[in-house]
Parts: C-alpha cells; sequence; structure tokens
C-alpha cells in the first residue's frame, strides 16, 4: 500500500505530463496519446508513466520515440510544478490493458456464438435413454402378488 502522498504526487504527475503532451510537447511523432496511470516508489525517486496511443503499430513506435526525446522537458515541468527537492525520474511504458482487454471480449464473444450453437443443436434433440433414467423403488403392490412364507417345492428335496 502506498502512502497518500504518494498517491497524490501520482495524480499529480499524471496531470502535468497529460497537459505538456497535449499543449507544450509538438513533436510529429507524436500521436494520440492518453496517459493511463502513473506508478511513484515509495521513496518518490521514480515514476513509471503508463500510456496507451490510437493508432497502428508504427504510430506506438513514433510514440515510444517522441515520449523518450520528451523526457528531459517533462522532468524539468514535474519538477517545477511538484516543487519537490527531487524530482523523480520518468519512465514511459506502453498500457497493454486495452489489448487485452479486446483480446478478452473476443474470446468471449467466441464463447456466446458456441453457446448460441449449441443451444440451438439442443432445442430439437432428444434423450438418447428414457426420459427419465433413473431407478425407482419397488412398489409394495408387486411385492403382495407373491405368497409369503409359501414357496415351492423344491422337486430335489424330500419333504
Amino acid at each position: 500500500m502506498s502512502s497518500p502522498r504518494v498517491r497524490k504526487v501520482a495524480d499529480r504527475i499524471q496531470v502535468i505530463v497529460a497537459e505538456m503532451l497535449e499543449r507544450r510537447i509538438k513533436d510529429p511523432r507524436l500521436g494520440f496519446v492518453t496517459v493511463t496511470d502513473v506508478r511513484v516508489s515509495g521513496d518518490t525517486q521514480n515514476a513509471t508513466i503508463f500510456y496507451t496511443v490510437l493508432g497502428e503499430v508504427d504510430e506506438l513506435a513514433g510514440t515510444a520515440v517522441a515520449l523518450e526525446s520528451a523526457k528531459g522537458i517533462l522532468r524539468s515541468e514535474v519538477g517545477k510544478q511538484l516543487g519537490m527537492r527531487h524530482v523523480p525520474t520518468l519512465e514511459f511504458i506502453h498500457d497493454a490493458l486495452p489489448d487485452t482487454a479486446r483480446h478478452l471480449d473476443e474470446l468471449l464473444a467466441k464463447a456466446r456464438e458456441s453457446d448460441a450453437q449449441v443451444a440451438a443443436a439442443a432445442a430439437g434433440a432428444q434423450y438418447a435413454g428414457e426420459a427419465d433414467p433413473y431407478k425407482k423403488p419397488h412398489d409394495e403392490d408387486a411385492e403382495d402378488d407373491t405368497v409369503d412364507g409359501d414357496e415351492a417345492a423344491d422337486p430335489t428335496t424330500d419333504a
């Protein structure tokens, strides 16, 4: 669990970096970037910034290079606005969460489709055996037909 101070620093870094990327960084390689999360170490010396990019793989690579080149400007602005003695180092990591979520949505759609096919096939199906395959207990009436105590005489024994 991080302290409230570290969480506040992380939230503030996220806002500062997002505003800087939107307004002051004018790199043509920079795509449509969204800062999704910032994690700051407990001693506030390192900040990991997670981001997503709208677009293709080549835009992702260009954005990664642009963020690395703008790291110094971003760090100095973070230091000015936070007013901390030691400014955390910034590390940019592409956030794979949206890609993973999209993949899971595709798998769930396939599962729903196969469930619908199974339900359609089972709609007109009938049981392979009897409708009720479980054994029933013997009826009392069926046992009353035999005579109690009178067994048929065995022809091999002498009575």
